[in-house]
């Protein structure tokens, strides 16, 4: 009989299962519901903390360089998400602004952080201080990190504003395409692996 540690918990249904072994490819699905509850992931503790790292580097570029530029009659301007967050925050809409940072901006940096956490401590093969609340927070903040819906807005009004202005997609614009699909790699359902890995 398997342990509790063990066991697999369908986050749809609650249907429990014990975890199975998979090769690449492979993904096991929940027989009631079938919802994907177990997926193979062959990346290694040093290819996660690379990744990280990347996404890390990529994270700070998309915040310093504009998403994009745009220009009209001999006029300039560029926006990056702290302009947008900004521009956002002012009138009527500071809650929208707030809940759009958390979203963009402070959600993947936390998850970034607690990656870089765990995983700096797994390469040197030490389970990290406080490795249980960093895996739970983790796991909290999945929902929370909206990078991919930011990406498809700035694609959106790139496209729109096309038609009405010179529009430049800016260096931010090609890191936030970069760091949205890392952070689905890395900070995915497949975080939880790091539970029995560690």
């Amino acid at each position: 009989m398997a342990t509790s540690a063990r066991l697999i918990i369908c986050e749809h249904c609650d249907a429990v299962y014990e975890p199975v072994v998979l090769v690449r490819h492979q993904k096991a699905s929940c027989v009631r519901c079938h919802a994907v509850i177990q997926r193979y992931n062959g990346l290694s503790i040093e290819q996660r903390l690379a990744l990280t790292l990347t996404a890390a580097v990529l994270w700070a570029f998309t915040n310093v360089y504009p998403i994009m530029s745009i220009r009209f009659k001999g006029l300039s301007n560029s926006a990056t998400l702290w302009d947008s967050i900004v521009a956002l925050s002012q009138g009527p809409m500071t809650f929208i602004a707030l809940v759009a940072a958390v979203a963009i901006i402070v959600a993947p940096a936390l998850q970034l952080a607690l990656l870089l956490w765990v995983l700096g401590y797994a390469h040197a093969n030490r389970r990290a201080p406080g490795f249980n609340l960093c895996m739970r927070s983790l796991e909290s903040l999945r929902p929370w990190s909206m990078l991919e819906v930011c990406l498809l807005g700035a694609l959106v009004a790139v496209i729109k504003l096309a038609g009405l202005l010179d529009v430049l997609p800016g260096i931010g614009l090609f890191t936030l395409a970069a760091l949205s699909l890392l952070m689905i790699r890395i900070a995915g359902r497949d975080v939880r692996d790091l539970w029995d890995s560690l």
